[in-house]
């Protein structure tokens, strides 16, 4: 039994003790209460009053038994209470009360007596109550009664109840509400007419419970208050004001003409929005306004909501239990009023008085429009005009003088539909309202941008000023991947039309936009893009001084804010790469270099923000200078003097050497650098030698060699004398008119001599030349003698030749100069390489020769195949080719020759490979007469195959092409005993790899001739249109035989010759036959014709064995409905099960599974087939998939019905699904998108969350995760004309504020063509589609009940199409139908997407995040009238719904009724601990029994779902402090969220973003849900992030104060709750039979609302605290309340056809039958089930048990129970209500009475 004090706020477990124990109490000291007195309240309750003793006293215990004996209820109440109600009492029983008064362990005598209900009410004076006034004699009544004030006055009202359901009030104070709001109901004359009474109850979003003409009687408006049902949320009191104000004083809600009105408003916080312009709406529309605040209400706000005088409109209590305090004065004052509003409407009566007329606008602007009205008849004070964005928005107002009917409205938005309401003020009262609309334009627009004066970190932009801005807003940002989040913004007077951005990076495209701001509102933009210059390299390159290893470089600068230079320089061969950095110069020496060598020079400029383009440059070293002259003088017979010119000083030393021309040593001298003559010694007279001379530079390496020819004197030669003149001969050996003879430019056959001429005098040279190993055949040519340079040609190849010059004169010849030189060696191409091998080509790649070539001729052909050679010439400066149009696989020889000067060098050569393109170990299988199958292992590049199947007899071929991840195909039409070469080509792309082929024989033709007809059945008409992967089953056992299996046989065979088209196009099917081990005859995708596939069905042959049609059906499943059986998607999937005998394993399980997986089942049972059993394989409806026929013989009966009925299903547009335990057409979409537990790990951008209740999984799509799926599997033959479109979602706080759609279906060019469009932003739904005459239509639905939708919360919707109209329902109720025109089909080509934004284009676009927790396609207009919204908690009735998954539910106790009670027994256990509620003074201890032995632990439950992306439970937010007073709302932000914009499109609609604000306060904590028994625990994820803010806005009120929840773990404690739950509710509760109800009346609310944690519990020891969870994001419902302790419930049902064991007494048996053969006897169909037995006698109360262990934080809260109608409290079972005075209230319950 549960006792709960008000003020100790936490669980307190009594005990259950005698009255005789209190007896024998020690009393002493504690004055006892006096004067116990009694009040009837109705039949089942009663008020008990005392007076309170004199002295000092802790404070009271009541203890209230049966006089006739039973458990005896113990209550401790405050010092403070005086009275206490009663309820849940039996009008027949005695009862014995006892009061006592105690002071820590010092008890009082009681108080006691007793009373009977019956006795007292005969008692109860029937006159009204008045109070008895004691006149000074001394006399009381004796039994004083309460005095309650009853307005009496003839006026009539229509009072409108305005009650706070936010979650700060919990639910406890909640019942306080309810018994305040009865009060004040049964204080006036209610009736339909007389008073009126309606109620609407808020929080996040205000609800209508009953409007003003819902109810007739008092009685009824009574019953309807105490089945009030708490709703929980936030406190946005404006908007519940605003709510009334449009729906409850309105004609169709009761309203009346001529009635005072008056609104109450309850409410016990501050309100989160503003309340002014709605209550003043309110009170000038004739509504009264009063406002009651309890405990953290704000005084002012109650002052500006209330009518005046505030004195009697506004009333405030610091708690809930004083709100009784209020209730005579509230009444008085609402009855006084009503009177004097009723004579001022009378007065007024007598008064014209009438709406405004014929309201027109005009002078519409951006920002304002005019309004004009004609006035109103009578004496009209003033003129209110109310306006407001349609969309949505606070309500703004004018008013204006009675003498005026027009009004300008400014400081409007932009291009925003304004309703516009105007009412006539009255002296006493207000008009209705004439209301029109108006749209106001765009804001004008900046024109003309233009951008210039660009630099490399700058620009300029310049536009057209607009008149009337305030200035302008410039957005700017790079367009380069990477930088377009850098936006930038500039924000400039309206003076300003001309800018400089600078800071900006060089060389980016920028884009540039100008808003022009009015206020803080801007207009569409106007944009433009530039790209900012790049970083100015350096110009004028110039190269100077050049030598053989030095250059100068020089630049011009193109910039002051250079900061350096970086220099690099490179050869050309990239071997010696160099890099320097300078400072700002222009010139630099390079040094260092190689001679005779390219470089390449680039030069950057450097600046701060980075390096410029190069530069760049190219130049030549010059080769290291050759010795200018060479000459040799002052010749003996044994030396002489060799003299040259000085080198420069960048060579180095010189190296003279000399050599006998015809053959000797060489000799060789080091000789100084300054030195410039050197005389040779020790020669050989008469001889001639050859001397060269070079130098040798610094780096080792040497220049080029000087040569020159002398002879030294005959010995017989002397010195002639002075005075005789020499002879010519002398002269003529001294004249050298050549010096530097070089002989270079070496080819293959040629050789070029240059030389310098020393002489002028020569007439002629004579060049000779002879190969160095005397070639007696010397050749000579002559040459002019101004010529210098003879190329010799043809040479021989890598052959030395001695080349000698001798100059002629006119008078004889000079000195000759020889020089040696070499041709090169033939050579030709070398190292061939080969790359980039695939199927059809390569590459080749040689090295050139060192010999000048010409070009380069390559031959290439097949090594194996016949074929032409081929070739192909490429130029010199080539040297790979990639070679095409080559065959897969093949070998081929390359010959590749160089083209010289001397003809085609030697050929390289080599065998090059391309790729095998083809498949492998290719076999034949199920080789048939006339047919056969080929499988290979699949190729890994292929895209498809192409088969050939070719007679070898007759070439006669058939040719398949199947995609490349094809492993297998099957040929049919073949010849018997025919033989085949079936080839396979792969083919990549375009690409076709040769056949890989393989040659079978078809089997034989059989000797038998075939039994079946010869000719194919013809299609039924009703299959005609069927399409579907049709699955037989056939039972092999040995019960059936063959013969009746051929029979069998030919049924299916008539069977699936009424079919029309088999295969791909048509139907496919497969036949298993099935025993102890299923075999599968053939696939799906086997046969593609009707012929082959009815041979096939003849040639079955019989198996034999045991029958396990479980295994078979699991066996169809998992091997035959995949896509390696040909299985399709969007296909329907039907089986058909024949069978002749109960199954040897269990069929229910894997059935169930197969049916919700929407395939179409039929059962076809013979002879001795179990029929239940067959109920349980067929899918629902079993007239329809169930058949029995008595023997196989009989067949024919049902084969016409089964043909139809299976071609039905095969031939629906819309397949058969398993939805709420029923089949029905449609499409699950949920599974087709993948959103389903065992799938969404694999689609991108999902995780699965907690949805409704926490126990239905949800899957959260992510922003841009654009789920799709292909339309041709989820509707490949289009959507019906009729249909339901059914979602459950949730709109999320991060979802954009911009249309998107929820659903749609996109053709192949991305074009929509059906889908459902929610407009975050405006707040409307649109369903469009194309109509039969292809025009696009749509239909746009929008209001209060639309809008409701996006608040944050779980909704349900259907949207029903049919051929002419359009609905919406929302959570169960329709709100709207729009006319269409009948619907266009789809195409099949596109996708289906879920969540994409309306602004995407194209295939690849944006998508937003919500939520998604069921999605289905019903093809009938039905369903959303069959829909029970049960996953809503709102909305669930737990009698007609299906329970929770994984629940805790609360019937599972109280199996039987409850006898009476038995005799007292001692102290029972300490009861289970409660819920932690909020802290509060420590209450006394209740005796603690003795410990027993832990019990039992309970049997774990089932799995629970799996824990993949399931985010753990929040936690409960903890106390909020106290917040300062909310300023006023700042003005409008500037315009958010505006992207950079794009090349592609404009940018998107602004948002209005209030000023930032700090993060508005946690949303409210979901309720403890239902748990589920406890599941394996997942891995325990980590802590989740904080959740997302809400949008921004006007910064939020102070929030309330959120009940005191759980504090539980995220892992384990949920788990353990749930166990312990289910142990709480089965030992404890079953003992105690306590049942907490929310509701003080013996009816239970169907309603079940989420609502905050559970009310505070009685003291008891404190549990361990719980971790702490993080904030929850605001959002997800939470679960239905937890149910309670059950109420009795009914004897369990009988379960489909096998009837569970009933709880009666069984039936007498029926004698045993003969024992049948092992296996194969079936069991009759079970009786039907024996009635319930009779309720037995009474039981005794037990013993109590030993004391178990302390029980784990209450987390099954019973209240919720009673929530869903299971936990209403049993008529022996009272309450109790401590009173701390007078009037107080509190409820609280006992049991056991």
């Amino acid at each position: 039994m549960k006792i709960f004090q008000y003020k100790m706020q936490s669980w307190l477990f009594p005990t259950c003790l005698a009255i005789a124990y209190f007896c024998t109490i020690v009393q002493a000291q504690v004055a006892p209460p006096t004067r116990l007195r009694y009040n009837v309240l109705s039949q089942d309750s009663i008020q008990i009053s005392w007076k309170a003793p004199r002295g000092k006293f802790g404070g009271y215990k009541l203890l209230v038994s049966p006089a006739s004996g039973g458990k005896t209820n113990q209550l401790t109440l405050q010092n403070t209470a005086t009275k206490a109600i009663i309820q849940g009492l039996m009008p027949d029983q005695n009862y014995t009360v006892q009061i006592i008064a105690y002071n820590k362990d010092k008890e009082s005598k009681p108080a006691q007596g007793q009373f009977r209900i019956k006795d007292l009410e005969k008692r109860k004076d029937p006159k009204p109550r008045v109070k008895v006034v004691d006149k000074g004699n001394g006399n009381k009544p004796s039994v004083p009664e309460e005095v309650k004030f009853f307005c009496q006055t003839p006026a009539i009202a229509d009072i409108v109840i305005l009650v706070d359901g936010s979650w700060s009030i919990g639910r406890f104070n909640f019942r306080l509400v309810r018994l305040f709001l009865e009060n004040l109901v049964t204080a006036f004359d209610v009736g339909s007419e007389k008073t009126r009474i309606g109620l609407a109850q808020y929080s996040g979003d205000p609800r209508i419970e009953w409007h003003l003409n819902a109810f007739s009687t008092k009685d009824e408006v009574i019953e309807a208050v105490r089945n009030l049902p708490y709703k929980g949320g936030n406190t946005l009191t404006g908007l519940a004001l605003n709510y009334i104000f449009e729906n409850s004083f309105k004609p169709e809600a009761g309203a009346r003409t001529g009635v005072s009105k008056i609104g109450i408003l309850i409410t016990d916080g501050k309100s989160q929005d503003d309340i002014i312009p709605p209550s003043r709406s309110l009170r000038e529309s004739g509504v009264e306004l009063f406002a009651i605040g309890v405990k953290n209400a704000d005084e002012n706000e109650l002052q500006e909501i209330a009518s005046e005088p505030d004195s009697t409109h506004v009333y405030n209590v610091a708690e809930f239990d004083l709100m009784h305090t209020v209730v005579e004065s509230l009444t008085r004052t609402v009855c006084s009023r009503v009177e004097e509003q009723d004579r001022e409407i009378k007065a007024l009566a007598l008064t014209t008085i009438g709406p405004p007329t014929e309201l027109i606008t005009s002078e519409v602007t951006a920002r304002s429009f005019m309004v004009n009205w004609t006035h109103a008849p009578g004496k009209v004070e003033k003129y209110r005009v109310v306006y407001y964005p349609t969309r949505g928005g606070k309500p703004d107002e004018v008013v204006v003088d009675g003498s005026v009917s027009s009004t300008v409205l400014k400081n409007l938005m932009s291009l925003t539909e304004y309703q516009v309401a105007v009412f006539a003020i009255y002296p006493h009262t207000a008009s209705e309202g004439v209301r029109g609309t108006e749209t106001t334009l765009a804001l004008p627009m900046a024109s003309n941008l233009e951008l210039y004066d660009v630099t490399e970190n700058s620009l300029r932009a310049k536009w057209n000023a607009v008149a009337g801005a305030s200035g302008y807003l410039i957005l700017y940002a790079p367009l380069t991947e990477g930088l377009a989040g850098d936006e930038k913004e500039m924000k400039i007077g309206e003076t300003h039309t001309d800018i400089e951005l600078s800071g900006l990076l060089p060389n980016t495209e920028y884009t540039v936009t100008v808003y022009a701001m009015f206020g803080e509102e801007a207009s569409d933009p106007v944009s433009g893009q530039e790209t900012t210059l790049p970083l100015s390299p350096p110009r004028n390159l110039r190269i100077s001084n050049v030598g053989s290893n030095s250059a100068r470089l020089a630049w011009d600068p193109t910039s002051r804010k250079v900061t350096g230079y970086r220099i690099v320089y490179n050869n050309a061969d990239g071997t010696e790469i160099n890099e320097v950095e300078v400072d700002p110069i222009t010139t630099f020496p390079l040094k260092g270099l190689t001679p005779l060598t390219e470089y390449t020079i680039a030069i950057f400029s450097i600046y701060d923000e980075g390096q410029s383009e190069p530069l760049t440059g190219i130049f030549t070293t010059e080769e290291v200078p050759a010795q200018q002259y060479l000459e040799i003088d002052e010749v003996t017979t044994d030396s002489f003097r060799v003299t040259w010119h000085p080198l420069s000083a960048d060579e180095g030393q010189h190296k003279l050497m000399w050599i006998p021309v015809y053959g000797g040593k060489t000799e060789e001298v080091v000789l100084k650098e300054d030195q410039d003559s050197h005389v040779i010694k020790g020669l050989e007279p008469g001889t001639e030698y050859e001397v060269s001379l070079l130098a040798v530079l610094d780096d080792g390496s040497e220049s080029e060699v000087v040569t020159a020819v002398g002879t030294t004197l005959d010995s017989s030669w002397t010195e002639p004398a002075t005075t005789i003149v020499p002879t010519i001969t002398v002269t003529s050996v001294f004249r050298t008119g050549i010096r530097n003879l070089v002989v270079d430019d070496e080819t293959t056959s040629s050789l070029r001599v240059k030389w310098d001429i020393s002489d002028s005098s020569v007439q002629q040279f004579r060049v000779t030349y002879l190969t160095a190993q005397g070639d007696p055949a010397e050749e000579v040519v002559m040459v002019p003698g101004s010529q210098n340079n003879l190329l010799l040609k043809p040479l021989l190849s890598d052959t030395e030749y001695k080349v000698t010059v001798t100059p002629i004169y006119d008078d004889g010849e000079g000195v000759s100069v020889s020089a040696p030189g070499k041709t090169l060696p033939p050579s030709g191409p070398q190292n061939l390489r080969v790359s980039e091998e695939w199927y059809n080509r390569l590459r080749i790649t040689w090295d050139p020769p060192s010999s000048p070539v010409k070009g380069y001729r390559i031959v290439y052909k097949p090594v194996s195949v016949a074929g032409p050679t081929l070739e192909t010439f490429v130029g010199a400066n080539i040297n790979t080719i990639l070679i095409t149009n080559l065959l897969s696989g093949m070998d081929y020889n390359v010959k590749i020759f160089a083209s010289q000067a001397s003809g085609f060098s030697d050929a390289l050569t080599g065998v090059v490979k391309t790729l095998f393109l083809g498949v492998t170990n290719l076999q034949a299988d199920q080789i048939q007469m006339t047919s056969l199958c080929a499988q290979w292992q699949v190729h890994r590049h292929a895209t498809a195959y192409r088969i050939v199947i070719e007679s070898v007899q007759d070439t006669q071929k058939q040719e398949s092409t199947v995609g490349g991840g094809t492993t297998r195909h099957c040929f049919y039409g073949l010849k018997p005993d025919s033989q085949y070469k079936i080839s396979v080509h792969t083919k990549v792309q375009e690409i076709e790899g040769p056949g890989v082929s393989i040659i079978e024989k078809t089997q034989s033709l059989p000797t038998q001739p075939p039994t079946f007809p010869p000719t194919i059945p013809p299609a039924k008409e009703v299959c005609k249109a069927a399409k579907a992967d049709l699955v037989f089953m056939v039972d092999g056992s040995w019960s059936i035989g063959d013969e009746n299996f051929n029979k069998i046989t030919d049924f299916l065979y008539n069977t699936v010759g009424a079919l029309n088209k088999i295969g791909a196009d048509g139907t496919q099917v497969a036949m298993v036959q099935f025993t102890e081990d299923p075999r599968t005859e053939f696939k799906l995708n086997t046969y593609k014709t009707k012929e082959a596939l009815l041979d096939a069905i003849k040639h079955v042959s019989y198996k034999g064995g045991n029958t396990r049609t479980g295994k078979a059906i699991k066996h169809v499943r998992d091997t035959l409905f995949n896509t390696e059986s040909g299985t399709r998607r969007g296909i329907p999937k039907v089986i058909v099960v024949i069978t002749d005998g109960r199954s040897q394993d269990d069929v229910n399980k894997i059935s169930r599974e197969m049916q919700s997986e929407g395939y179409s089942i039929f059962a076809i049972g013979v002879a001795d087939a179990d029929y239940s059993e067959l109920v349980s394989i067929g899918s629902k409806p079993s007239a329809r998939h169930v058949f029995f026929v008595d023997d196989f013989d009989a067949f024919k009966k049902i084969e016409d019905e089964l043909i139809t009925f299976v071609c039905e299903t095969a031939s629906a547009t819309c397949p058969l699904v398993h939805k709420d335990g029923i089949d029905l057409a449609g499409f699950k979409m949920m599974e087709m998108f993948g959103l389903v537990e065992k799938d969404f790990s694999s689609v991108e951008g999902v995780s699965m969350e907690p949805g409704t209740f926490n126990v239905y999984p949800c899957y959260r799509l992510h922003k841009d995760a654009l789920v799709s799926q292909p339309t041709k599997y989820l509707h490949p033959e289009g959507l019906p004309s009729d249909y339901t479109i059914s979602f459950l979602f949730r709109i999320l706080p991060d979802t954009p504020e911009e249309p998107f759609a929820l659903w749609e279906i996109l053709n192949k060019n991305s074009d929509p063509l059906v889908g459902v469009i929610l407009d975050n932003g405006g707040k409307t739904l649109t369903y469009f589609n194309y109509d039969y005459s292809g025009d696009f239509q749509t239909v746009t639905f929008e209001g209060p009940e639309i809008r409701k939708i996006f608040y944050g919360s779980f909704h349900k919707l259907h949207i029903v199409v049919n051929k002419t109209l359009a609905k919406v329902v929302i959570d169960c109720k329709q709100v709207g139908a729009r006319a269409i025109n009948a619907s266009a089909n789809i195409t099949a080509d596109g996708v289906e997407v879920l969540g994409r934004m309306v602004r995407s284009r194209g295939p690849n676009g944006n998508s937003v995040p919500f939520q998604l927790q069921m999605f289905d396609i019903v093809c009938s207009t039905s369903w959303a009238n069959k829909d029970k919204c049960c996953e809503l908690p709102g909305l669930r009735d737990e009698e007609t719904c299906p329970e929770l998954p994984h629940s805790c539910p609360c019937s599972e106790t109280n199996k039987g009724a409850l006898g009476p009670a038995g005799p007292p027994g001692g102290p029972g256990l300490r009861g289970p601990k409660g819920q932690r509620g909020e802290q509060g003074p420590k209450g006394p201890d209740g005796p603690r029994g003795e410990t027993g032995p832990a019990g039992p632990q309970g049997p774990p439950g089932p799995q629970g779902p799996s824990g993949l992306s399931i985010q753990g439970m929040p936690g409960m937010p903890g106390e909020k402090g106290e917040k300062g007073e909310t300023g006023l709302p700042g003005p409008q932000g500037i315009p958010g969220g505006i992207g950079s914009p794009g090349r592609d499109g404009s940018p998107g609609q602004r948002g209005f973003p209030g000023k930032d604000g700090s993060s508005g306060p946690p949303g409210p904590p979901g309720p403890i849900g239902i748990p589920g028994a406890p599941g394996v625990p997942g891995i325990t994820g980590s802590v989740g992030p904080q959740g997302a803010l809400g949008p921004p806005g006007v910064p939020g009120a102070k929030g309330e104060r959120g009940e005191r929840g759980d504090l539980q773990s995220q892992a384990m404690v949920r788990a353990v709750a749930r166990q312990v739950c289910e142990q709480l509710i089965q030992s404890h509760m079953a003992r105690y039979t306590a049942i907490l109800n929310q509701i003080p009346s013996h009816s239970s609310s169907v309603r079940t609302i989420q609502g905050p944690p559970g009310e505070p519990g009685r003291p008891g020891s404190p549990g361990t605290p719980g971790e702490q969870g993080p904030p929850g994001t605001p959002g997800f419902p939470g679960n239905a309340g937890v149910p309670g302790t059950p109420g009795e419930r009914g004897l369990t049902g009988v379960k489909g056809e096998k009837g569970n064991p009933g709880i009666g007494s069984q039936g007498p048996r029926g004698p045993p039958g003969p024992a049948g053969p092992a296996g194969e006897s079936r069991p009759g169909s079970p009786g039907p089930p024996g009635s319930p037995g009779p309720r037995g006698p009474p039981g005794h109360l037990g013993v109590p048990g030993p004391q178990g262990p302390s029980g784990q934080p209450g987390y099954c809260d019973p209240s919720s129970c009673s929530a869903y109608g299971v936990g209403a409290p049993h008529p022996d079972q009272p309450e109790f209500t401590p009173v701390q005075d007078e009037l107080e209230a509190m409820e609280l319950w006992g049991s056991g009475i």
